[in-house]
């Protein structure tokens, strides 16, 4: 069993070959563009773990060498996304079109090697050596968006925090992390056209405790960390909802003109910017800032603009101001994403693509509501909420790794890493097939999380399953050799100290 997760597309272990063993005397032998710079963010991973040199050099590669090559036709299919791994007695050869397939393929050879691959303390040996089981990889990704959500509106969560959960989910190809940046607890950007934002808009969270955001510098670390990492930022904004912190900021959002008290609890659907006449110059002025800042500190190509829950504005005033703040994103020359009841509009601009949270069997104007964004030009990410969301509870509902349980019920019930594999991202939304799709997203909320260690424990090793369904060629799913693949994942994180909980099932290694 490979113990590679996501599955390859292809891959053949050699049993009765010898492996690759990894010495002191090893080089990485970079080729390409771009080869040197993957090199040698594996090599920093394996120097910390082995205490061996590891140079990055130019030249011919030796027996106990490892090749990573970027050139044209290395890739199946010449995929961005794709590589090959050829691993044995005479050396480790990885070869991609692009560095990022290159990348992709380092983070599998991380899982053929020992799991004391990613302890930083250069321990010692493994029992057995640093090996390499001789393989034949041939892969690429199914969909080009495989994201995670990370919210940190509810409570904030440092920078050092985001930078570790990039890294956990870089091990597993994931390529998007969507920052849930704005909601009613808090505000986390900063706005330079707007100071107040990240003043009395971040002062707090749930169960007050405690405020805090990014400053502009913050936000620039945590995208270039990523880009390193080939994980591309997508920043969230929510509107025209779940806009408390944003209201309570600045007065003149409200059409009262009376700013309310910073919120702290968990209920939604309560706020709104608004729609009125009187207020349009300031909501107007306040949507092209706020998106125009955060546009220019992303590189990447989507800016997310909420949409969902906006209970408490009238179907017309959504409708206006759904078209207000896509017409603003969509100034920037970004792409807008938005959660599927955006698509009451018929006036989004082109391309813009929903991001699906109903359930496998869609809830009521789900499926229509989604299909509109298609009809419009656009293409759809899944979320559905009663397998993707990872903050839902485990179906034993345990106790996390500070005490207390966590997690939240409402999608459907308590969810288990098999409801969380066993899906089809074409075959949930009717008439939403394989064509129409950009990708698949885990999100997890937060408001019954407060550190990183509870967001990891609630995570791991579901969004495993995710990341599968995202990369994995589509077909008939092998739960039983999931569960292995899992469970050889786990002593990685264990060596990661990234915290998970064992689900039942999954043949974990004590």
């Amino acid at each position: 069993m490979s113990g590679i997760v996501p599955a390859p597309a292809s891959i053949e272990l050699r049993d009765d070959a010898a492996p690759f063993r990894l010495t002191d005397d090893a080089r990485i032998v970079a080729r390409g563009a771009g080869a040197a710079a993957v090199a040698e963010t594996f090599a920093a991973r394996a120097r910390a773990a082995t205490g061996f040199g590891l140079p990055v050099v130019d030249g011919e590669p030796a027996a106990s060498d490892l090749a990573f090559v970027v050139a044209d036709g290395e890739a199946p299919g010449a995929a961005a996304e794709g590589y090959t791994l050829e691993s044995g007695a005479d050396g480790v050869r990885i070869g991609a079109d692009t560095p990022e397939g290159l990348f992709r393929g380092t983070q599998s050879l991380r899982q053929l090697l020992p799991a004391e691959i990613e302890r930083p303390d250069a321990a010692g040996e493994p029992t057995g050596g640093w090996t390499v089981p001789a393989a034949s990889v041939a892969d690429a990704p199914r969909f080009a968006y495989r994201g995670a959500m990370l919210d940190v509106a509810r409570h904030f969560f440092p920078i050092e925090d985001v930078l570790r959960f990039i890294d956990a989910i870089a091990l597993l190809k994931l390529d998007v992390l969507h920052l849930h940046l704005t909601d009613d607890q808090g505000w986390r950007i900063e706005i330079r056209s707007w100071p107040e934002l990240t003043g009395t808009g971040a002062s707090t969270s749930v169960g007050g405790d405690g405020g805090g955001f990014y400053s502009q510098d913050d936000y620039r670390r945590i995208v270039a960390y990523a880009a390193e990492r080939f994980v591309t930022i997508v920043p969230e904004i929510d509107l025209p909802g779940h806009t408390n912190a944003a209201l309570s900021a600045y007065p003149e959002l409200n059409c009262d003109g009376v700013a309310p008290t910073p919120y702290e609890g968990t209920e939604v659907g309560f706020s709104s910017l608004c729609a009125s006449p009187e207020r349009a110059e300031a909501t107007d002025r306040f949507l092209a800032d706020v998106v125009r800042e955060v546009a220019e500190l992303t590189p990447g190509p989507w800016l997310h603009l909420g949409g969902d829950e906006s209970l408490a504005t009238s179907p017309a005033d959504y409708r206006d101001l759904v078209r207000r703040i896509a017409t603003a994103g969509a100034a920037t020359g970004k792409t807008i994403i938005g959660w599927h009841e955006m698509g009451a509009s018929r006036e989004l601009p082109p391309g813009t693509v929903a991001q699906y949270w109903s359930f496998v069997e869609p809830e009521p104007d789900a499926a229509e509501l989604t299909r509109s964004f298609v009809e419009q030009g656009g293409r759809v990410i899944m979320s559905p909420a009663d397998v993707a969301y990872l903050d839902m509870q485990y179906v034993d509902d345990p106790q996390g790794p500070l005490g207390g349980r966590l997690g939240q019920d409402w999608a459907k019930g308590p969810t288990t890493i098999d409801e969380a594999y066993l899906w089809d991202p074409a075959a949930v939304v009717p008439g939403v097939g394989e064509g129409d799709l950009l990708g698949v997203e885990a999100p997890v909320w937060t408001e019954t999380l407060g550190s990183i260690s509870e967001v990891e424990f609630m995570v791991f090793p579901r969004i495993a399953a995710i990341a599968e369904i995202a990369w994995s060629p589509a077909g008939p799913r092998d739960v039983e050799g999931f569960f292995g693949r899992v469970a050889a994942l786990g002593r990685h994180l264990d060596a990661l100290g990234v915290a998970y909980y064992p689900v039942r099932g999954v043949p974990w290694v004590e």
